[in-house]
């Protein structure tokens, strides 16, 4: 089979504007990035702004493996596969992050024949929003230093700056940097970080403004840093919520590209889930689902990260209610959650298959906890055994829920089209969606409501630095606020050793902060990095560009 690059490169792209008039998007609400991008303008927003709404899907997975399970693959040839049976479907999906695609994990835009186009462009720069997103931070950054070098009128505590600078690549060499150094002229020496541009405040407020106006807003409320007597400073008071808007006025609208059949799709926003808050933008999804019949949408890592946050946060802030989940299974990561080293994955092993499905079991327990119906995606991969196919489906029936094998990979639409079915047919069920907290439960109430329904802990331990950093979320006002937990995406646990179902683990909270702009309370467990490093040999060794100017070894 042609490697994913080869498929995207020999696919026949519809112009844009004829993908866009497919869901009703006239030539004049289009801002066009090149004849197969474009941004969707504020005229479209306002003119659609009173249609009803599509049934919204959510596509999650289990716990992975390092490689990941084809979550994008997976909803790419979903929405192929409803195109398939008539229905009209766009898919609502993140932007990639340049650290992975050069990293360990390669690309976001899905792979094989459920792929989202053109591969390159959304791999790489794009339309620019993650190097809009950097430079809206990073310039708050600058402003907060500069304020310090020319008096610092707000009396700002350099030692209790909290905002941190970042950018869209793993590097492990600026977690921890000084700076200002080199005497006076150069600015005050401190201690600074850096942080991966999708682990920002800036790109959770992006994917969770609903305006330009409301954009502006949490920009200037984003905590910055303390005053030597305790105060907080707040964007605004430093007076970079206005330049940083300016930044982000193109940014902040979403993209249309399309999958390599022609289904529309909408990229905006990319946020990790074991960092951040792993979701597309509202104002994505919300233009899909105000466009057409189903929004196909997902979010990063394992139904415990990605998705309880879809639910417990981006659901609450939009409005908005799933009529469906599903969930992406595969042969390997249940093997990988059976004990088998990620090297052998590949190779059949049904009995540690049966080890690891009780992995599967926690996911569909946990997703029907939101009283939303649920349906198992099993992703084929090419080297899966019958018998373990079939071992799979076998436990799906045994707990009552319903599943379809996927091919999508390799046959595209086609492959899909039982899946589709599965999820017009769960769209039809009784959906009684509700978060399973409450914001006027205390942060420590949310964190062990998440940790002991969602995670199975017995209990949550609390480092003296995170229960003096609550104490400090409390003092703010800012405790009713919904919980976003950093964690690793391997277990269900905050130790990625844990794999499967554990049961009878603690987890740790080493730390708190707010997320004041975007509306929420980050909270940090175990070893999770918000700056990560490449591997030993990463992706960016495989890619090249050829004699002719073509991108090779991009996947």
């Amino acid at each position: 089979m042609l490697s994913d690059i080869q498929i995207a490169q020999q696919a026949t792209l519809l112009p844009i504007k004829e993908v866009a008039a497919k869901i009703g998007i006239t030539e004049d609400e289009l801002e066009f990035y090149g004849k197969y991008k474009a941004k969707l303008s504020d005229d479209l927003a306002e003119r659609i702004k009173n249609n009803p709404d599509g049934k919204l899907v959510l596509v999650t997975a289990i716990n992975p493996t390092p490689a990941g399970e084809g979550k994008t693959t997976t909803t790419a040839g979903l929405g192929q596969a409803m195109a398939k049976i008539g229905k009209n479907t766009i898919i609502a999906l993140r932007e990639p992050s340049l650290g992975p695609v050069f990293g360990i994990k390669g690309g976001a835009a899905g792979g094989g024949y459920a792929q989202v186009l053109p591969m390159e462009d959304i791999n790489l720069h794009f339309t620019g929003d993650m190097h809009a997103i950097t430079a809206a931070n990073n310039l708050c950054c600058a402003m907060l230093d500069n304020h310090i070098q020319q008096g610092n009128a707000l009396m700002i505590d350099q030692r209790r700056i909290l905002i941190k600078r970042c950018l869209d690549m793993n590097d492990r060499a600026l977690r921890n940097v000084v700076i200002g150094l080199g005497g006076k002229v150069n600015g005050i020496p401190r201690e600074d970080h850096f942080i991966i541009t999708v682990a920002s405040e800036v790109m959770a407020i992006l994917c969770l403004a609903s305006d330009i106006a409301d954009l502006k807003r949490r920009l200037g409320n984003i905590l910055v840093a303390y005053t030597y007597s305790g105060e907080p400073v707040y964007a605004k008071d430093i007076k970079a919520d206005g330049a940083m808007t300016a930044l982000l006025k193109d940014a902040i609208k979403p993209n249309l590209v399309q999958t390599l059949e022609g289904t529309p799709a909408i990229m905006h926003g990319g946020p990790f889930a074991n960092i951040a808050h792993g979701c597309n933008s509202i104002r994505a999804t919300k233009l899909a689902l105000k466009l057409a019949d189903y929004c196909i949408t997902e979010a990063g890592f394992g139904s415990d990260l990605g998705a309880e946050k879809f639910l417990d946060i981006k659901c609450r802030y939009a409005g908005i209610s799933p009529s469906a989940i599903v969930i992406v299974a595969t042969c390997r990561a249940l093997k990988y959650n059976g004990g088998v080293p990620k090297s052998d994955v590949a190779n059949e092993n049904l009995d540690a298959l049966k080890k690891g499905i009780v992995n599967l079991g926690v996911h569909i327990e946990n997703m029907r906890k939101y009283n939303v119906p649920v349906i198992v995606a099993i992703n084929r991969f090419g080297n899966d055994s019958k018998q373990e196919l079939e071992y799979i489906e076998d436990y799906c029936r045994e707990n009552g829920a319903d599943f379809a094998l996927s091919d999508v990979f390799c046959e595209g639409g086609n492959g899909g089209v039982e899946l589709a079915k599965k999820v017009v047919e769960a769209c039809e069920k009784p959906s009684n969606f509700a978060p399973i907290y409450s914001l006027d439960h205390t942060v420590k109430e949310k964190i062990e409501k998440i940790a002991k329904t969602i995670y199975g802990a017995s209990k949550v331990n609390y480092t003296s630095a995170a229960e003096k950093a609550i104490a400090e979320v409390e003092k703010l006002g800012a405790d009713k606020l919904p919980v976003c937990i950093a964690k690793t995406q391997y277990s269900l646990s905050d130790n990625p050793a844990l794999l499967g179902a554990p049961k009878d683990f603690e987890i740790t909270v080493r730390n708190v902060s707010l997320s004041n702009g975007a509306g929420f309370v980050v909270v940090y467990t175990g070893d999770i990095m918000t700056m990560p490093g490449l591997p030993k040999v990463p992706a960016a060794h495989g890619i090249d560009v050829d004699e002719n100017g073509k991108i090779v070894g991009l996947f």
